[in-house]
């Protein structure tokens, strides 16, 4: 059986289509049903992760009387931007880009990724100029002050990606944890949403191609194509949305030992138009592999599956304050990637807005404040079985979930509209 996604967008203009989330048609899959095509026409899918393939435009007009030429370094809140690529400084415009990997010349853990959380947020965002004179001034400017503000992906959505763990006997600053990676195999971190993975879910991508529509960050945007570094075999995505539109807590930075990297959060709904759409919607994450690589040579060690990462594990970090030891140093307070926990007023808070459900803060908390099962990777290296425990999640798969969930809801109530793509990806 093969249909259209003129005949599935007919189904859900007449309330007739069944939309379903990823999750849901996987817990069916794990209870023992086989769902059939006709059971089901859309589902909907969402990813949560660091992003480093990330970039903003921006233009904005230059609140200053000084007439220049030329600017030829620009920071917002010590963060460098790159002018251009159509330079407007004499008409009183900034044209620019900011890099999600940059970081701030001023605050060591600040980073795009941050700025760019703060600027949805509608907070004032510092301007410092360096004309080509050498003339320096500094203005303010807000996100609704900016006529065009639009966030692009160049590496996004990885059909799946990896676990890390450190075979070297010295500790690795590395992107892949918040903190120095331990040596001697003693603990993995890992990346991916599994079963909920959009390209898990369409891994041919015989319905996701260029000018499919999306979510990035909440906002409504399109898929302009493959990524850097994307295959027929690991692909990922580019794409496009405003950020005037994008929800705050679904991006941000997060810190780690090599400095700070960004958040970014898709979600796709994928019409169910074929047998192999549907083949690949119904592979849980037990199915689905996770290669664990050595994180300082960077090669693959061995192969686990999501299951280890998210088969009865905990989503969200379960929070007991009065467990709190009052400890001299709090681990929880200083290490976590995303600046979450602090103390007010002689109490531990957590901030469940910012939070990333990363799980670090419960294997380093020694009175049980934060809680939460993180699972384990079970692989075998050299004939050898190993058993590594998970101590940092870099994907957040309780909000991808969630946004998996809001989109359902949108597609039923014709908010978001499925549409035809206008080419594909890999012919």
């Amino acid at each position: 059986m093969k249909r259209s996604v003129t005949d599935i967008i007919k189904k859900l203009d007449s309330g007739d289509a069944v939309v379903m989330t990823a999750s849901e048609v996987s817990e069916l899959v794990d209870n023992g049903e086989n769902p059939r095509i006709r059971d089901v026409d859309v589902v909907t899918t969402a990813t949560r992760g660091i992003m480093s393939g990330t970039y903003a435009v921006l233009s904005f007009p230059l609140n200053t009387s000084l007439c220049f030429r030329r600017a030829s370094k620009v920071f917002l809140n010590g963060v460098p931007a790159h002018v251009g690529p159509c330079p407007n400084e004499s008409l009183g415009v900034l044209d620019m880009m900011v890099f999600g990997t940059a970081h701030s010349a001023k605050e060591h853990n600040y980073g795009a990724g941050h700025l760019f959380r703060e600027m949805v947020e509608g907070k004032d965002i510092e301007v410092s100029v360096v004309t080509d004179e050498d003339v320096s001034f500094k203005d303010k400017i807000k996100l609704k002050d900016m006529p065009y503000a639009k966030l692009y992906a160049t590496r996004h959505a990885f059909k799946n990606y990896a676990a890390f763990a450190n075979c070297s006997d010295k500790p690795v600053d590395t992107i892949f944890h918040n903190i120095r990676f331990n040596p001697g195999m003693k603990d993995a971190t890992l990346s991916g949403c599994g079963e909920i993975n959009p390209l898990q879910n369409d891994p041919e991508m015989e319905t996701i191609g260029i000018g499919t529509r999306m979510l990035m960050n909440g906002a409504e945007g399109f898929v302009i194509g493959s990524g850097t570094r994307s295959s027929p075999e690991k692909p990922n995505l580019t794409g496009v949305a405003d950020m005037h539109d994008m929800d705050p807590a679904l991006m941000g930075g997060f810190r780690t030992s090599a400095g700070p990297e960004c958040i970014a959060s898709w979600a796709i709904a994928i019409p169910i138009t074929c047998q192999s759409v549907l083949d690949a919607v119904l592979k849980t994450d037990s199915e689905i592999p996770m290669v664990v690589n050595d994180v300082d040579k960077r090669v693959m060690i061995g192969s686990s599956t999501y299951a280890d990462a998210w088969k009865g594990t905990d989503r969200a970090i379960r929070f007991h304050p009065g467990a709190c030891l009052e400890c001299d140093i709090c681990k929880p307070v200083r290490d976590c990637p995303m600046e979450a926990i602090y103390r007010r007023d002689g109490k531990i808070i957590l901030d469940r807005h910012l939070c990333f459900n990363c799980g670090f803060c419960s294997t380093v908390c020694p009175g049980g404040v934060f809680i939460a099962e993180l699972g384990t990777l079970h692989f075998k290296k050299d004939d050898i079985r190993y058993d590594v425990p998970i101590v940092l999640r870099q994907s957040d798969r309780k909000r991808a979930e969630e946004l998996a969930e809001e989109l359902k809801k949108m597609v039923l109530q014709g908010k978001f509209r499925i549409n035809e793509m206008v080419g594909k990806i890999y012919p």
